[in-house]
This record gives C-alpha cells, structure tokens and sequence, in this order.
C-alpha cells in the first residue's frame, strides 16, 4: 500500500514540476532567447542544472518550512500526495485562465488548508509568510521604480546588447590543440555583454530553482514510507527539466508577452532584481513566487521610466499639469543608445509615440490569481481533509 501511494505521489511530484519547468524556463530564459543570444536548447540545460543547484542548496530551507514549518506535525505521506494533487489543480486553473500559477503561494495554502482541518496550522509562520507576500510585490515595484527613473536610462545611453552575424565564438584549428577565438563579426563588447546576459539568466534559474523544487519534492519528505530529501529533489529537478525541454520551448518565446514587449537590457534589470529578492526570502526559508517578484519588478520599471517628466515637488504638490506620464516610455527601443530627457522635462516623440508598457487589467489578473489560487488550494484542502482526517 505505501509503495503504491508513494508511486502516485512521484507521479503527482513530476507533474508539477513538468509545469513548473515549462513556465520558468520561459521567464528565465525568455529574453535571451528571444534576442538570439542562445538557442532553445541550450537554455533548457543551463536551467536544469542551475536549477538543481538551487533546490540543492537554498531550496532545502524552503523545503524545511513546507515539510515542518507551516504544520506542527509532520507531513505525512499520504497527506503529502493529496497536496500535490492540490497544486496540481492550482495549476491547471491558472493555465485556463492563461495566467503563470504563483506555485509556491498555492502549495501553502493547500498545506494550510491541512492545518486547519486537523488544527495543526502553526499560525504564527503563516502569519510571517503571508507577511512577505504583501511586502514582496512593494519592494519590488519601488526597486523596479528606482532603477527605471534613475538608473536604467543612464545604463541604456551607454549600454547596447546586439547579437552579430554568425557564431560568438569557433575554434581555431592551426594548431595541435583547437583554441576558441572571436567569430567573423564577434567584438569584444558583443562577448562581454552577452556573459553578461548568460550569467544573469543562469542566476535567475538558481533562483527558480530555489523557490520552485521545494514545491515539488517536499510533499513527499517525511512520514512513513516518504522519500529522502536528496532524492526528492532529483525527481523534482529531472521534471522541470523535462518541462524545460518541452512546453517550454513555446513559452521561451513568448513569456506571457510581459519580458518580450521590453527591451532586452531593461528585461536583464527585471531578472537580477526578481531573482535576487527571490533567492533572498528562500534562504530564509520563506516560500516565495518568482512571478510575484518579476510581475512588479516590470511595473515598477515602466512606472520609474514614465515618470521621469515629473519631477519630485511636482509629484508630491501634484503640479504636473504641464508633464506628460509616458506609460511606454521604456519601450521605445529607437532611444537604445541614445540619452534620455532630464528629469522634469518633456520626452522626445520616439518615446510619447510608443506602445503602453503594460496592461493594467492584466495586471489586476496577475494580483488576482495571487489571493484566488492560495485561497483555492487552503479551501479545497481543508474540505478534502475534513471529509477523509484519516490521510492527514
């Protein structure tokens, strides 16, 4: 019986990762891809063993807080498969809705929901979690908005990331040992700034895998019959893998269309920055959506941007009357390269005839799907629970 439940939780685990793997790789890799830097392929195998790396080591502490934090007993197996099953219909309702699924928020909830039905919630981690969900999304939109107002423009002036003609690199044969040297169009600022980018995107795959593996390998950690951590997270890593490999490849090219409506310098601020406030809150153990961060990160950005003709006084004696807000401001890839206006002062046509960075609906369903997939997961949960308390 335990093997039998145990080869269902597996089962469970790999779908879940599956999904988590097709929608990270894209947000991670999205932008890299997009811009020709690297193929499909490549990016899925930098985000399988950057991913690995990051459930190995941060993701234990997360892991800790899904397996022991959240409930003052033990998670046990059975318990544990009922939840992944419960993240996986989190995750299903979110792709109707076309929406990326904040997976660690509803592995919460669905663990909650146990807690509450047996009366084993530890309310006071909840509490602290919750805490960070709501101070998550403003520190990221207010960092996103410093560096969209005052950094990006400046880095923008001076920073171009082009992909030439042919390969990066080839090897140089004359010799008895093959050297690699500069492709035919290959400059030193191209090498440099495309590390630069690989760098950037292997880092927000650590991240991802910090924040995303737990979720996955932790329901089956623990209890009678569960799987050893170790072992839990190489089944959860091989599936994001796999996801990666796969859906991803549609997803790397679009990314929900947030990242990709971006230039791909101002993507690579939005990435250290979300990836970054990820990886922190998961070294603390706090289950955190990488979505969440990277979502308002975006906002915040194109906010600070678009509010550069205003400057301090006026936005706080709110005489801008005379100042237009430019919601597209940031993408308006003709001022790559270019200086931007002083703060305070009118933007030029390029940037006032340029699309709207983001669609305030779809941001309102982004936030949505935050507070209505928890809430879905702790409520099915705790009345899945109720009805059977003898798999709790």
């Amino acid at each position: 019986m335990v093997e039998t439940l145990l080869a269902i939780g597996i089962l469970a685990s790999i779908f879940v990762g599956f999904n988590i793997g097709g929608s990270s790789t894209g947000i991670a890799w999205g932008p890299p891809v997009g811009a020709g830097i690297i193929k499909k392929t490549t990016a899925a195998g930098l985000m399988t063993f950057f991913v690995f790396l990051g459930g190995w080591t941060v993701g234990r502490n997360v892991m800790d807080t899904l397996s022991e934090g959240i409930i003052t007993t033990e998670l046990t197996l059975s318990a544990g498969v009922a939840v992944l099953f419960f993240i996986g219909l989190g995750i299903l309702s979110a792709n109707i809705f076309g929406v990326p699924v904040p997976t660690s928020m509803t592995t919460v909830g669905a663990i909650a929901g146990l807690g509450l039905a047996t009366g084993t919630l530890n309310y006071a981690t909840v509490a602290e979690i919750i805490s960070w969900w709501i101070v998550t999304p403003i520190i990221g939109f207010w960092i996103g908005g410093i560096i969209g107002r005052y950094i990006y423009p400046a880095v923008n002036q001076r920073v171009q990331i082009k992909k030439s003609d042919g390969p990066l690199l080839t090897l140089n044969r004359d010799g008895r040992v093959p050297k690699p040297t500069f492709g035919p169009n290959t400059t030193w600022s191209e090498l440099v700034s495309t590390t630069v980018v690989l760098i950037i995107g292997c880092y927000m795959a650590f991240s991802a895998g910090a924040s995303n593996v737990p979720n996955a390998a932790a329901p089956l950690v623990g209890g009678v019959g569960g799987l050893e951590p170790d072992i839990a997270i190489v089944i959860a890593t091989l599936a994001i893998g796999v996801g990666g490999f796969t859906i991803a490849r549609r997803t790397m090219e679009s990314v929900g269309g947030e990242l990709s409506d971006i230039p791909l310098l101002a993507a690579l601020f939005v990435m250290v920055t979300a990836s970054t406030i990820t990886t922190l809150l998961s070294w603390i153990g706090i289950p955190i959506s990488l979505v969440m961060a990277t979502v308002m990160t975006i906002v915040g950005i194109g906010w600070g941007r678009a509010t550069r003709p205003v400057t301090v006084r006026e936005a706080v004696t709110r005489d801008s009357e005379q100042s237009e807000i430019v919601p597209g401001a940031i993408t308006a890839e003709e001022m790559e390269g270019k200086p931007a206006a002083p703060i305070g002062e009118e933007e030029p046509e390029e940037v006032l005839n340029a699309g709207d960075l983001f669609n305030p609906r779809a941001i309102i369903k982004y936030i949505s799907m935050w507070i209505i997939g928890p809430s879905i997961s702790t409520i099915l949960a705790y009345g899945f629970f109720r009805l059977v308390p003898g798999l709790a």
